[in-house]
């Protein structure tokens, strides 16, 4: 019998005044007769808009089916048929806005949990598969990525499959990119990312860490070592700054040096080798995911006090809204419509000796309210003249967004860059060099894990067509 009910089985989570505390994954997972009666809310409609609606064009229907009848695996193997990340993408896409936001359950009420549904799919496999993964035929070529976030992931994971053998290149010690070192434990743990890229590696992929392409190696010298193509997936880790007085003192940060530091450092340690500023009040800067994950990862490190602020109203905050309500639940301050102008430091002229000089002391920030709609239809925030006020602070964290580093681009050339410094991209993922293929936040900027994957799919697509001629 279908499930009619209007609303998604609630997904169970730890409570948030133990949560806050530590850095254990905050939401628990369905059991398996949830997850089942979950899957009996799918109509399993013939046109499947749901489909449409994800970026990796996953056989959502298909997958849901198998849940219904208790054939888990059978589940996960349609999943990994088009996606290489679904223990990833179950916890951090936002589904709400793509595939359940075309689900046909919604119209009359919340649509089917398909994220909760995947990721219950994706840990089944885990817990029970024996890792034994099915290596293709080499077809005799050779493939590199650059980088080993969702991006590179994925396109190293579709070439794989038809027996490209695919190196992929990464700058820090540990693969996964922003996957390890910008999503905090609490919401992605890095047991799960180190698992989907050992899959990988069975199934051929090697990774090499510690390589700075463009530092270490050129795109050129790639080529020059047999590789017939290169995907550049390096993502987007140049962060940007406000330009306001006071961004050099100790104790701001961008959310990127911030979270890198806790996430990929261990910073969190009781001594780590990595420091980070602990306790006292704590600002983050900005509305998006990832302002969400520094404060909530300043929480757990020990702070007093945790704002959000933010320069419009919640309605146009842009992270997820789940993200939202767990910051609220934890005791995160959200100071809306609110601007800073400046930070403010102590500064002892008379012995710069102090060790207190140069430490953050507070941010001036000045009330806004909205104006009339941006170029995006948002309505832009606008001053009001004599409200400014301090806002008693000791950190920082200036979480406004990033661009790509510029390095590849300085290294290689002939690679044309948009005025953001993205690579430009044909709709192909071809660049302005052959057989040099981009995507994810190397092109577009900062943007999802899912859009990343989706770029990556159609980058390996374009390398197979073109090496298969």
């Amino acid at each position: 019998m279908p499930n009619m009910s209007l609303t998604k089985n609630p997904m169970p989570t730890q409570d948030p005044k133990v949560r806050a505390h530590n850095f254990n994954e905050v939401a628990t997972g369905y059991s398996d007769e949830t997850a089942v009666d979950e899957a009996l809310r799918c109509l399993n409609c013939k046109n499947m808009p749901c489909v449409a609606g994800c970026p990796v064009n996953i056989h959502i229907p298909e997958f849901i089916a198998k849940i219904k009848e208790g054939d888990f695996e059978g589940a996960y193997q349609i999943i990994s048929k088009t996606s290489s990340l679904p223990a990833v993408c179950g916890r951090v896409c936002p589904q709400e806005t793509q595939c359940e936001s075309k689900c046909v359950r919604g119209v009359k009420g919340e649509p089917v949990g398909i994220g909760r549904l995947e990721r219950f799919v994706a840990d089944w496999h885990n817990a029970h598969s024996a890792g034994n993964v099915e290596v293709p035929p080499s077809n005799g070529h050779k493939v590199a990525v650059v980088g080993s976030g969702p991006s590179g992931l994925t396109c190293a994971g579709d070439l794989a499959k038809k027996g490209y053998k695919v190196t992929v290149y990464e700058a820090l010690h540990t693969a996964g990119g922003v996957l390890v070192y910008g999503i905090p434990e609490f919401r992605l743990p890095k047991a799960i990312v180190a698992k989907e890229v050992e899959t990988l590696k069975a199934l051929g992929v090697d990774v090499e860490t510690n390589v700075v392409i463009g530092k270490t190696l050129t795109i050129d010298e790639l080529f020059e070592m047999g590789y017939e193509a290169v995907f550049v997936g390096s993502g987007a880790g140049l962060p940007n700054f406000m330009g306001i007085p006071g961004e050099s003192l100790k104790g701001v940060y961008s959310a990127n040096e911030f979270l890198t530091r806790s996430n990929l450092m261990k910073a969190y340690r009781e001594t780590p080798d990595t420091p980070i500023m602990k306790g006292g009040n704590v600002a983050v800067v900005g509305g998006g995911n990832v302002a969400m994950d520094a404060a909530r990862t300043a929480l757990r490190l020990g702070a007093d006090k945790v704002y959000i602020v933010y320069r419009r109203s919640m309605d146009e905050l842009p992270a997820r809204k789940e993200e939202v309500e767990h910051a609220q639940e934890e005791g995160i301050e959200f100071r809306l419509l609110n601007n800073p102008v400046e930070i403010l430091g102590y500064n002892n002229p008379d012995d710069p000796r102090d060790p207190k000089n140069g430490f953050v002391t507070g941010m001036k920030c000045i009330k806004m309210e909205l104006g009339e709609p941006d170029e995006k239809g948002r309505r832009r925030p606008v001053a009001i003249p004599g409200s400014e006020f301090v806002l008693d602070v000791d950190t920082v964290v200036i979480s406004i967004g990033t661009s790509p580093n510029p390095l590849i681009k300085d290294t290689t050339k002939g690679l044309e860059v948009n005025a953001h410094g993205g690579i430009i991209v044909n709709e192909d993922a071809l660049t302005s060099r052959n057989a040099v293929y981009a995507g994810g936040d190397a092109v577009t900027g900062a943007a999802t894990v899912i859009s990343a994957m989706g770029a990556g799919k159609v980058a390996a697509k374009s390398i197979d067509e073109y090496l298969s001629k």
